[in-house]
């Protein structure tokens, strides 16, 4: 049987449209959810969050968070302003997905998405933008004014797309590198394991159970490095069993970060320790252009070794490549998903 085939989030196409018609063509009844592919001012992740908070007049302007060698600036509560009194607005996600949904909808009518395939809707976790815009004597203030915000455009979406035609994925980004894989950070010692865990599991919780629903785990895509280079999938085992048990509805899947580096057996040898119920789909993001198929074929051996069936992905989103190398990066994970 061909394995399932997964798209992160972003994929740097003209909009929603384009990235329908050439993923349902080019993969067919292979992938159960498309993207949008965040183009236009999502295709950067997180970064047009820089409007939400530059608008809130609650918020002030408080230093940076300096990552991969940037500096991010950073937000905190103006003096006396309570936390109660934040009001973030609108934060485009809702929005971008109900007009992507009608793209969606045209391309199935069209015969170019396969019946049955779902619209996917990637959204990263409060958490993840906070670390990113957060001051940190702010962070825990403003974290459930955020997760409000957010579970907002969450139910906006539900209550505009058929759930029968939905998936939600949410985007576990920061959060890895920064909380688990390096536990003396500042964000590190104001969150810990057990409240990230259950804050994702909130998130999924959030999703209704005829909702699919998911999460993509990542160590960052900073000029297509990560910003720490995982020892093994040690953490990230131990993050997905964390957010499995925190939540009460099933996770349909979780997907897993693989370096293209890493076709060794101690790579893959802590997904023995996963504590997953038999629905949630464990995808790997083995999937790299750089080594083609020869490379995949090793990664896949390896990861068999230890977990026979997984569907395949790119490590992180498409949307730092240039356009022209989508067509051929999605026959390559047709090609690794009909023959590996």
């Amino acid at each position: 049987m061909p394995r399932g085939i997964m798209l992160v989030g972003s994929v740097p196409l003209a909009d929603s449209a384009e990235v329908f018609d050439m993923v349902g063509e080019r993969l067919g009844p292979l992938i159960a959810r498309i993207p949008d592919g965040e183009t236009g001012e999502r295709i950067h992740f997180i970064r047009f969050q820089d409007e939400v908070m530059t608008s809130t007049d609650w918020l002030e302007r408080r230093g940076d968070w300096m990552v991969a060698g940037k500096a991010s600036p950073l937000y905190g509560l103006k003096p006396g302003v309570s936390p109660d009194e934040v009001d973030f607005g609108p934060l485009g996600y809702a929005k971008a997905a109900i007009a992507s949904y009608e793209a969606f909808k045209a391309s199935r009518a069209a015969g170019r998405v396969a019946p049955g395939t779902r619209f996917q809707v990637s959204l990263p976790t409060p958490l993840t933008v906070l670390i990113k815009y957060a001051s940190r004597e702010s962070l825990l203030d403003l974290w459930p004014v955020y997760e409000r915000a957010m579970f907002g455009e969450v139910d906006a979406i539900l209550a505009a797309v058929p759930h029968a035609d939905l998936a939600i994925q949410w985007d576990v980004a920061p959060e890895v590198h920064t909380v688990v894989e390096q536990p003396d950070t500042d964000v590190a010692r104001i969150v810990s394991f057990e409240a990230l865990t259950q804050a994702v599991g909130r998130a999924i919780d959030h999703i209704p159970a005829d909702v699919k629903t998911g999460c993509h785990l990542c160590y960052g895509d900073a000029n297509h490095k990560h910003i720490i280079e995982p020892r093994d999938m040690g953490n990230l085992v131990r993050i997905a069993n964390g957010i499995c048990a925190a939540a009460h509805r099933p996770v349909d899947w979780i997907h897993m970060p693989v370096p293209k580096d890493r076709d060794d057996d101690a790579y893959f040898a802590p997904m023995a320790d996963l504590e997953l119920k038999p629905e949630t789909e464990v995808v790997l993001g083995l999937v790299h252009m750089t080594d083609g198929i020869e490379g995949a074929r090793r990664r896949v051996a390896a990861a068999k070794a230890v977990r026979a069936e997984f569907g395949v992905a790119t490590e992180c989103g498409l949307g730092r490549r240039d356009p022209a190398t989508i067509g051929p990066l999605l026959d390559l994970h047709r090609d690794i998903a009909t023959t590996l």
